[in-house]
C-alpha cells in the first residue's frame, strides 16, 4: 500500500514492516459483552452453539474475538454485546471508572465507550454523555437504549464549552481526530492524514483536553484518548496541558501491549513524563491504533 505519509513514523513504530503487515489485513471481528445484560461465559456459550469460535483478550475478559461476524444475530438487538475494535477498550480500563462515582464522557457517540463506562460502573452513579452532533446523538441513544444502561443523561454542548457548574470523579476526552489508527477500515486514511487536517484538528484538542481538565474535581481523572498516530494530535496536546494547568502524567494500571509515550518529535522536546502515556499499533493486538494517557491534578 502507499505509505508516503505513514512513512513519517517509522523511527517511531517499533517493527515497521509488522505494522504495515497488519495494515494490510482486514480486522478480526471483535465483541464487548454488555456486562449489564450478561455474563461473559454465558455469551460465549450462546455464541459457541451457534458455531462462533470465541477468543478472549486476556487483559479484558468481557472482549472476545471471533472467526465470523455476529451483528446480524438476535443477540446483538437484545444488547448482550457490542461491536467494537479491540483497542477502543483501552481508554475506558485506564479511566477505571467505579459504580456511584459522577462521570463524564465529553465526545460520546456513538457510545462505545458511553456504554462500556456504565458496565463498569454497573448502572450505578451518574454518567454523562455529551454529545453535540445531532445526527451522532441518535445512534448514542439508540445505543444507550439498546444495553440497557440506565444511569446515563445524555447532553448537547460543544465539548470546550460544557459548562463548569458540575465537576466529576472521571472525565473521559475521546476526542475528535484525524483517525489514523483506523486505517484498516477506513480506504481513505490507507496513506495517513494530511498534515492541514491534523493541524486543525489539533487545536480543537487543545480547547477540549484543557476544559475536560477544569471539569475535574480536586482527585479526579481524566483520560485523553485519540485513534490516530499522530504526535501533534498525542503528545503536543497532552504537552499542552501540563504547560497550561498544574497537571500531571500518571501510568494507567493496563496489562495491554503497547508502547510508551514519546518525550521527542521532530526536534521538539516533551516533559519525560509523556512516557507514562500509551501508544498501542495495530500489530501489538491485531486492532487499530491508539493513544491512550492518564492524567491527574498534581499534588
Amino acid at each position: 500500500m502507499p505509505t508516503e505519509r505513514l512513512d513519517r513514523y517509522k523511527e517511531i513504530i517499533p517493527s515497521w514492516e509488522a505494522f504495515l503487515a497488519a495494515c494490510e489485513r482486514p480486522l478480526p471481528p471483535v465483541i464487548r459483552t454488555n456486562t449489564l445484560r450478561c455474563a461473559p461465559q454465558a455469551l460465549t456459550s450462546r455464541l459457541e452453539a451457534m458455531g462462533v469460535s470465541v477468543d478472549p483478550y486476556p487483559w479484558e475478559p468481557a472482549l472476545v474475538r471471533l472467526n465470523r461476524s455476529v451483528s446480524r444475530t438476535l443477540e446483538h438487538w437484545l444488547g448482550l454485546f457490542y461491536v467494537q475494535e479491540a483497542t477502543q477498550a483501552v481508554p475506558v480500563l485506564a479511566l477505571d471508572p467505579q459504580p456511584g462515582e459522577t462521570v463524564l464522557d465529553l465526545c460520546a457517540a456513538p457510545g462505545g465507550k458511553t456504554t462500556h463506562i456504565a458496565a463498569r460502573m454497573k448502572n450505578r452513579g451518574t454518567l454523562v454523555a455529551n454529545e453535540p452532533n445531532g445526527r451522532r446523538q441518535q445512534a448514542l441513544l439508540a445505543n444507550i437504549n439498546r444495553v440497557g444502561a440506565v444511569n446515563i443523561t445524555v447532553t448537547q454542548y460543544r465539548g470546550e464549552s460544557f459548562p463548569h457548574g458540575s465537576h466529576f470523579d472521571r472525565v473521559l476526552v475521546d476526542a475528535p481526530c484525524s483517525a489514523e489508527g483506523t486505517l484498516r477500515k477506513q480506504a481513505s486514511l490507507r496513506n495517513g492524514a494530511t498534515q492541514a487536517a491534523i493541524s486543525r484538528l489539533a487545536r480543537m484538542q487543545e480547547r477540549l483536553i484543557l476544559h475536560g481538565f477544569d471539569l475535574l474535581r480536586s482527585d479526579g481523572v481524566l483520560v485523553y484518548s485519540t485513534c490516530t498516530l499522530a504526535p501533534e494530535e498525542n503528545e503536543a496536546i497532552v504537552a499542552r496541558l501540563l504547560s497550561e494547568r498544574d497537571a500531571v502524567v500518571r501510568p494507567p494500571d493496563l496489562h495491554v501491549p503497547a508502547c510508551p509515550g514519546l518525550t521527542e518529535w521532530n526536534g521538539t522536546r516533551f516533559p519525560d513524563q509523556l512516557a507514562n502515556c500509551r501508544r498501542i499499533y495495530p500489530h501489538h493486538f491485531d486492532s487499530g491504533g491508539g493513544f491512550v494517557a492518564r492524567i491527574e491534578r498534581a499534588v
